[in-house]
């Protein structure tokens, strides 16, 4: 099992009736996030539009741990709804409400109702790095310095893109 790790959260006024962050089944990675709009305030979401969605949550992370914001699976495939920067991270030591980003990829309208699920959020270590400024070729891999799609879609394929079929 994974570690317990204890955070402050604080529901602000516009989340006051809404349940806090909680995961969804026992295996759930993350918790869901949920809207907290005014009370007759549904947000519209056009089609190829974005809008910040507030949550009603300010946090207190553990200095070594950020919180990930990272898309809902089922918005995204039956509605197009996604986290524009996923996954958006919030800082150990950011104190401000979280707020999602969220856009509409599908092809209808997305009305974003006080109390959905809109995001989940996922508490995950972080590495701080020390640099060590120094020639990288030294440290060469097999990969090298191949880039997008270089190591292929399987082992034994080639690095070189499909060809089209002649019929």
């Amino acid at each position: 099992m994974s570690p317990l790790v204890q955070i402050s959260v604080e529901r602000l006024a516009n989340a006051a009736d809404l349940p806090l962050p909680a995961a969804a089944t026992s295996g759930a990675a993350g918790v869901d996030l949920l809207a907290a709009t005014g009370p007759d305030a549904d947000i519209v979401i056009e089609p190829g539009m974005r809008c910040l969605i507030p949550t009603g949550l300010r946090i207190a992370l553990p200095s070594g741990y950020e919180a990930q914001v990272r898309p809902r699976s089922g918005l995204a495939l039956k509605n197009g709804i996604t986290v524009l920067n996923s996954p958006g991270t919030v800082d150990s030591d950011y104190r401000g409400e979280i707020r999602v980003v969220l856009i509409n990829l599908g092809e209808a309208a997305f009305t974003v109702k006080r109390g959905m699920r809109i995001a989940q959020m996922v508490i995950a270590p972080v590495c701080a790095p020390v640099w060590l400024e120094e020639a990288v070729g030294a440290n060469e891999s097999k990969r090298g310095s191949g880039g997008f799609g270089s190591t292929g879609i399987s082992q034994g394929l080639s690095d070189s893109p499909p060809q089209p079929k002649e019929n």
